[in-house]
């Protein structure tokens, strides 16, 4: 079961994680980004190309999915404008064991920074500016490599 979700909505943790835990799953890894407040930052937009978004991250879950063991993927990832410690992205695997659902949850993140087309906009007080790809985001990903 793959499930991907991009909306403006907030993101329920405990549908999403009890939906994991229903696939019959002896291990649930789940990560939650969290907009930070850091250097005042006051709001963060996300856009994204519909279609395309979708599509980037349903190709990431499948990739996870032939390479883990999993029995479910689940990616949530709002767009439009959010708040210091509004929920901006949730990524859930289930597994038999532990380990697969660790390290696929960790490659989703990973390469969702990198793989996924969004665009983000940071303000701070009145000043607004979109914000650039950061080499640690890609050297992050870069892990995986031998993965894909």
């Amino acid at each position: 079961m793959i499930r991907v979700s991009i909306d403006d909505a907030p993101i329920e943790l405990g549908v999403e994680v009890a939906a994991l835990e229903e696939r019959g799953a002896g291990a649930v890894a789940t990560f939650t980004g969290v907009v930070r407040g850091d250097d005042g930052v006051t709001a963060l937009e996300l856009e994204h190309y519909p279609g395309m978004t979708e599509g980037a991250l349903i190709a990431l879950a499948e990739v996870a999915m032939q390479r883990w063991s999993l029995l479910g993927v689940t990616m949530v990832h709002r767009v439009g404008v959010m708040v210091p410690g509004d929920r901006i992205v949730f990524i859930g695997t289930a597994a038999e064991h532990r380990r697969e659902a660790l390290e696929a949850c960790a490659y989703l993140i990973d390469r969702l920074k990198t793989d996924a087309p969004f665009w983000k906009r940071e303000t701070r007080g009145e000043a607004a500016r979109w914000v650039e790809a950061r080499g640690s985001d890609a050297d992050a990903a870069g892990r995986w490599n031998a993965v894909d």
